[in-house]
């Protein structure tokens, strides 16, 4: 299954009262799909799942399963991934009946496993479902670093068929690369096209849901060998990878959804608002107007 060059980290959009607005949701999976995304993650962290309960991140898999469908080659990765392993077994389990085309599943965060519970873990997940499955490796969030090693280990698992991969340790990725067969995915805007030169074949992105064209064509630009085109993009648009994490993310990027117009809500706690985190929010319209987005 080929997810893509660009896969979007969606958000999940609330309406006033910090409900999950569903038709939201497929109004900016459409909108995704439409401007540059390939394949889209559901209840991610960009997503907002530590916030989520099961039974919203089911209605939204099965939402956002119904706008993939209705495009070709378009497919709904289901974020299932949490520090409980028999949980994160169940929610695949739940997301598989829901129409899920694939999981992610993260590093447990915060219990710090050794690499043989990692392995463990992983390959229990494994079992429990038919889907592919994505592994997620974000050790800023999760403190614990998935080894190259357990990476290996785990791509011999038949439905293990992709990684995310958000930390900078080109040798790790090199490595991966160079002993499995996965799919490679940055984790991270602004290294995108750095992993690539080690493998990566293109990025799980948060900045895609305001620059979706350009990142693709970052990545079709390197692919044609045209680097100094595949450089002055990523020059372009490292800016904007970094505004959108000057607090903890998604608050920036739903701040900027704002601004273009899909009312996408706020954030839930324990994040909050952009004016309430940040002291110069205007810094991020002086960004969306530079760049023709508002």
């Amino acid at each position: 299954m080929d997810f893509g060059k660009v896969i979007t980290a969606m958000i999940t959009p609330f309406d006033k009262e910090g409900n999950v607005d569903y038709n939201k949701a497929q109004f900016v999976a459409e909108y995704l799909l439409a401007n540059g995304s390939d394949s889209l993650v559901v209840a991610g962290t960009t997503g907002e799942s530590p916030t989520l309960t099961h039974d919203e991140k089911l209605k939204l898999f099965t939402a956002i399963k119904e706008v993939t469908s209705a495009k070709k080659d378009a497919y709904m990765i289901a974020g299932t991934g949490s520090n409980d392993t028999a949980a994160t077994a169940e929610l695949s389990r739940q997301a598989e009946k829901a129409g899920a085309d694939a999981v992610l599943t993260v590093v447990p965060y915060y219990n710090k496993p050794p690499q043989e519970g990692l392995y463990q873990h992983f390959a229990t997940i494994a079992a429990s479902t038919g889907l592919p499955v994505v592994l997620y490796n974000v050790p800023v969030r999760t403190i614990t670093n998935m080894a190259a090693e357990t990476v290996i280990r785990l791509a011999q698992i038949d439905n293990i068929v992709a990684l995310k991969e958000a930390h900078d340790d080109m040798e790790q990725i090199k490595a991966i690369h160079e002993n499995t067969s996965l799919a490679i995915y940055s984790g991270d805007d602004a290294i995108t096209l750095p992993m690539m030169k080690y493998g990566a074949c293109g990025v799980i992105s948060v900045a895609s849901h305001i620059v979706g064209k350009e990142i693709k064509a970052m990545i079709e630009a390197y692919n044609a060998d045209d680097m100094v085109e595949a450089e002055r993009l990523h020059n372009y648009l490292m800016p904007i990878f970094k505004k959108l994490f000057i607090v903890a993310s998604p608050i920036p990027l739903k701040y900027c959804l704002e601004k273009m117009g899909f009312s996408t809500g706020d954030c839930r706690l324990p994040l909050c608002t952009l004016a309430e985190a940040y002291d110069n929010p205007t810094e991020l319209d002086a960004m969306l107007v530079e760049y023709g987005i508002i």
